[in-house]
């Protein structure tokens, strides 16, 4: 089974193209629970809400050799129907990435990983050779700064265009073997809309929504392919952190199932 099959069976058994982002912070959980029992308790509760899970190799590799064995932990214990998704923005010179690639889907036997362009095919190339992963490539990013370069403009045979559009056409042009997909941000909905339209099948991730201020409605509407099958939809600290107090778990269940039900709710109106 490849990637995107395990993706479209998480959605259609947890009725949910929502993702959740187990960005786990040490300074946000309770003292006395270590960064996998936290990581576990909101699996438990999650686990039957969600189409994929995404935590972020930062928070693990900022706490060593410990966070990284709470990392693997978790994915292992993450059921095995559900996809997750390692956030590392990878993308280096053809030997590095290979490392690279080796150790995330070998090592950690992750699903999918994110993926930085900057350096061109020769660094995706070891990422893309694995065909039942997934490999999401940064396009038009969530973040303010994403202006800095992704919108500024590129000549191309037919004139210009921002380097955003370039990127998502080099990345459908890479796509050979059908693992490559987008990660496009839920605060750029133009964006979003004209990267839908221009590439209705490509798998999208879309961070933003919630803490970052990313519209539901509108990426519901410009962001969903029409099978439905291969949009995921990521929140992190919405739903994380929804208490501080010993109902933690709970509060994340009912966030995520808040925010789930809602997605299917604009769906219904598309």
């Amino acid at each position: 089974m490849n990637f995107t099959e395990k993706l479209a069976g998480a959605v259609e058994k947890n009725r949910s193209l929502l993702c959740v982002g187990l960005d786990t912070d040490p300074a946000l959980i309770p003292a006395n629970l270590s960064i996998f029992e936290f990581n576990r308790a909101i699996i438990d509760a999650t686990a039957d809400l969600v189409c994929a899970y995404k935590p972020n190799i930062a928070f693990y590799e900022s706490l060593g050799s410990s966070g990284l064995d709470a990392l693997k932990r978790t994915r292992e214990y993450i059921p095995p129907e559900i996809p997750v998704i390692i956030d590392a923005k990878r993308g280096d010179i053809g030997n590095t990435a290979r490392a690279y690639a080796r150790g995330l889907f070998e090592y950690f036997n992750f699903d999918a990983v994110t993926a930085s362009p900057y350096l061109g095919y020769d660094s995706q190339e070891p990422f893309i050779e694995y065909a039942d992963r997934g490999i999401f490539v940064l396009c038009r990013t969530s973040n303010a700064g994403a202006v800095d370069f992704q919108s500024l403009f590129c000549e191309v045979e037919d004139g210009t265009k921002p380097l955003y559009e370039v990127v998502a056409a080099k990345v459908n042009g890479w796509n050979t073997r059908g693992n490559l997909g987008l990660v496009v941000g839920a605060t750029y909905p133009e964006e979003l809309q004209q990267i839908r339209r221009e590439y209705p099948e490509m798998p999208l991730l879309i961070p933003g929504v919630g803490a970052q201020g990313g519209e539901l409605s509108q990426v519901v509407r410009y962001g969903v392919d029409a099978k439905r099958q291969r949009t995921i939809i990521n929140s992190s600290r919405q739903i994380l952190y929804a208490s501080k107090g010993k109902d933690y778990a709970a509060a994340a269940r009912r966030a995520a199932q808040e925010l789930r039900d809602s997605i299917n709710q604009f769906l219904t109106a598309i």
